[in-house]
Formats: C-alpha cells, sequence, structure tokens
C-alpha cells in the first residue's frame, strides 16, 4: 500500500470511528431517553441553581450512596466538598458547543503543600469510572493552580475491558525546560503520554499551593475564574478570564458528555453555560 493510500485508510477508518462513537452515545440515550444535544438557537443550562438534578454523581469509594456530602447546591452553585476522588457528569452529551463557567476555590484542600487541583472533563465516554474507577475517557482541560487550560488525555475501558480511544493533536513549540507549550502555527503534536501545557506556563514553576506563574491569568484565591470551551467539530479552544491559552484538534471522540472534577481539594462552580457556536 503506498503512503498516500495508507493515509487515506487511515483517515476513512477514524472517521468510520468516529461516526460510530457518536451513533453509540446517541443510541445509549434514546434508552435512557436522553440525547446526544447540540445547542443551535439557545444557551442549555445543565444546572438548574436548585439542585443536581442535571447530573450523575461518582465518588471512588464502596459507599457511593453517600454522594451528597460530596455534591451539593449552596447560594445557587454546585458546591465539591473535595473529600473525594469522582466527578458530577451532565446526564445528556453534547456536541459542537461553547461551553462557559466560572470557579472559585474553597477551603478544604488535599492536605499536601501541592497545588490546589480540578478539572473539566470533556467529551467524556463510556461506563462511569470507566478511568482507574476515578474519571471516564474525556480529555481534561486542567484547573490546577498555574496549570490552567493544559490538556490531559484519559483513557478508559468499556465494559468489555477494551481501550476506549482518546486522541488530540496540539501546534506546540519547545520551551527550555523541553517541555511543549501551546502556540498557533507551532509544530503538530500528537499526544504521546504527556499533557499538553498552557501556552505561558512558566519554565521552572513550583506546583505547590497558591502559587502562581508570572504570566498566570486565572483570578487571584478567592476570586471567581470564567472558563471558556469552545468545541467545533474535533477542535476544542480554551480560554481562561477571555485570554485563549491552549487549543487542540483531531481530537477524537468529538462529543460526550462534561464533567467537574473532584479532586480532594474543595471547589464551587456557577453560571454553567452551554451555548451555540453561533454565539461567538
Amino acid at each position: 500500500m503506498t503512503t498516500a493510500n495508507a493515509m487515506r485508510s487511515q483517515v476513512f477508518a477514524r472517521t468510520l470511528l468516529s461516526l460510530s462513537v457518536i451513533a453509540a452515545l446517541a443510541c445509549g440515550a434514546v434508552a435512557d431517553e436522553q440525547g446526544l444535544k447540540e445547542p443551535s438557537d439557545q444557551v442549555i443550562h445543565p444546572f438548574n441553581g436548585k439542585d443536581l438534578s442535571g447530573f450523575t454523581q461518582w465518588v471512588q469509594e464502596s459507599d457511593r450512596n453517600n454522594s451528597t456530602r460530596h455534591y451539593s447546591v449552596e447560594d445557587g452553585t454546585i458546591h465539591i466538598s473535595g473529600e473525594a476522588i469522582g466527578y458530577l457528569a451532565t446526564v445528556d452529551s453534547y456536541q459542537n458547543y461553547h461551553l462557559s463557567i466560572e470557579y472559585k476555590w474553597g477551603e478544604r484542600t488535599d492536605g499536601s503543600k501541592y497545588v490546589r487541583n480540578s478539572g473539566i472533563l470533556l467529551h467524556a465516554t463510556g461506563p462511569e469510572g470507566n478511568a482507574g474507577g476515578k474519571w471516564m475517557a474525556s480529555i481534561e482541560v486542567q484547573l490546577a493552580q498555574g496549570c490552567e487550560g493544559d490538556f490531559i488525555v484519559i483513557r478508559g475501558k468499556d465494559e468489555q475491558g477494551r481501550v476506549i480511544p482518546v486522541d488530540i493533536t496540539s501546534d506546540t513549540v519547545v520551551a527550555a525546560d523541553g517541555r511543549t507549550r501551546w502556540k498557533q502555527g507551532g509544530k503538530p503534536t500528537k499526544y504521546a503520554g504527556k499533557q499538553f501545557w498552557w501556552s505561558q506556563h512558566e519554565v521552572g514553576f513550583e506546583e505547590l499551593r497558591d502559587t502562581r506563574g508570572k504570566n498566570d491569568v486565572a483570578s487571584p484565591l478567592g476570586e471567581w475564574t470564567k472558563v471558556e470551551c469552545i468545541c467545533r467539530g474535533d477542535r476544542i479552544t480554551v480560554k481562561i478570564n477571555g485570554q485563549t491559552v491552549n487549543e487542540c484538534y483531531n481530537v477524537f471522540p468529538s462529543a460526550g458528555k462534561i464533567l467537574l472534577e473532584n479532586e480532594k481539594n474543595e471547589i464551587y462552580f456557577r453560571n454553567f453555560e452551554i451555548k451555540p457556536l453561533s454565539a461567538n
């Protein structure tokens, strides 16, 4: 097989796989009376400001019936207590959307000296807790202090134990520490086991609790930070407080649930909106 034909075959196979995943999402959702949603002319609010009926709840422990202490609603915000590992997942799956959400750190940490940690997981697929009993197969937008906007690929397994494929590519440059940073027009770099750091991730940054990189765009501790994830086809663009900090493409899968991560650090979320791309 020639190189050109091999490339065409790979693209065709990838397209078929992508379509099969989206179809599986839709078919599975129909059984649960939920669908694969794409906002067209109005904003979707998964969080109604009163309760968590728009989410499923997961924690990595044997007694999952006591999740109310981990996830709750306080003064119109989502409160994640930070006492466990797990997530809140939207009941519905989404594609082609503009996610806008704000977060603020609470008091509780994991007790270590390292940065407060959480994340927003996009295009999540597969069974609950399929990634090591912690998360779902997805693309994480990191919220850890100093690392806001980094991409992390999370792969999991389906009910038969088969790996759920998750992949991204990003345009990057290599910084003085030998690690990549996102830069538009840089070298196309396929995921290979390391997270894609945001554009201004400081070289030599020590990930110690409540420290900041010199170019961080997240808000100071105690204030709200706005995160936007623009998911258009197989591309994800991330903005922190209005500044574009990271982007990836050839994203697979390109649809799924949205997860708010619980990683043993207390955090609040508000203004959870899924907007049409036409609003950009």
